[in-house]
């Protein structure tokens, strides 16, 4: 199927590695323009039409700066993937989550997203179209209390795009969002990941064991694949999905039995 996506020009946060990156490769496949922003991107395999910023996207100015520097190299942005993110662990629970380690997950998980699309809407706006997606969790409504300040800031940034997509919609632009549950990347199943930390702190006895049991919890019995993810994002920032706008697709393999 052919999403109509050549040619676009997106901007995707976070896209250096896992899910950004599996979107990347997916928007290069279909023929868009894609400028990349990430702490490190030396490490980026080389694509036609790939572009890469290092830039802290959790600094008050580095999404701006992102996405300036996506217009100076292809003149617009088309196309916002608000991808960036992290989700630290509280083992031992809400006392020990000060406001500094507040501040740092909010910042990295719902301000470098509002700051993105405060930064790309002017011209948006002008053109009359563009798309923004969000990869945005399942902790939007799961408020986990292992993940805490990473839930708080996923449930804020899904009331900001409903919110947005309701005074946007009629000025040509659509803001969604892609939930997903544990996916295969380094954030869960990483030497730092998710898995890891619950184990360290005493939650199973090796990281395996974690993974097993978010595994059993899920009706397909497995994590996610990035490439899974990319392609809904890819269907949501697709002009197919014109009139689609203030929704989220949950790809969760079943873990969640409401939304």
């Amino acid at each position: 199927m052919d999403l109509e996506l050549r040619d676009k020009v997106a901007v995707v946060t976070g896209g250096s590695k896992g899910i950004g990156l599996a979107i990347a490769e997916a928007l290069l496949a279909e023929g868009a323009k894609v400028v990349v922003g990430a702490r490190g991107v030396a490490d980026m395999p080389e694509h036609d039409g790939l572009d890469a910023l290092e830039v802290d996207l959790a600094s008050p100015e580095g999404p701006a700066r992102l996405i300036e520097h996506a217009i100076e190299l292809r003149g617009r942005v088309d196309i916002l993937i608000n991808n960036v993110g992290g989700a630290p662990t509280r083992p031992g629970g809400f006392l020990t989550i000060d406001d500094a380690a507040f501040e740092k997950t909010i910042n990295l998980n719902f301000y470098a997203a509002v700051r993105a699309i405060r930064a790309v809407l002017p011209g948006m706006l002008e053109r009359g179209s563009g798309a923004i997606v969000n990869v945005n969790s399942i902790n939007a409504i799961i408020a986990d209390p292992l993940v805490l300040d990473y839930s708080a800031s996923k449930a804020a940034l899904a009331s900001v795009a409903k919110a947005l997509s309701q005074e946007l919609g009629a000025k040509g632009i659509r803001i969604n969002e892609v939930w997903p549950g544990p996916v295969a990347t380094d954030l869960w199943l990483g030497r730092d990941g998710v898995a890891a930390q619950v184990a360290a702190a005493g939650g199973a006895p090796d990281p395996g064991a974690v993974r097993a049991g978010a595994e059993a919890a899920m009706a397909t019995g497995r994590f996610t694949t990035p490439q899974e993810v990319a392609a809904q994002v890819l269907l949501l920032a697709s002009p197919l999905s014109g009139n689609v706008t203030g929704s989220h697709a949950v790809i969760d393999g079943g873990l969640t039995k409401a939304t």
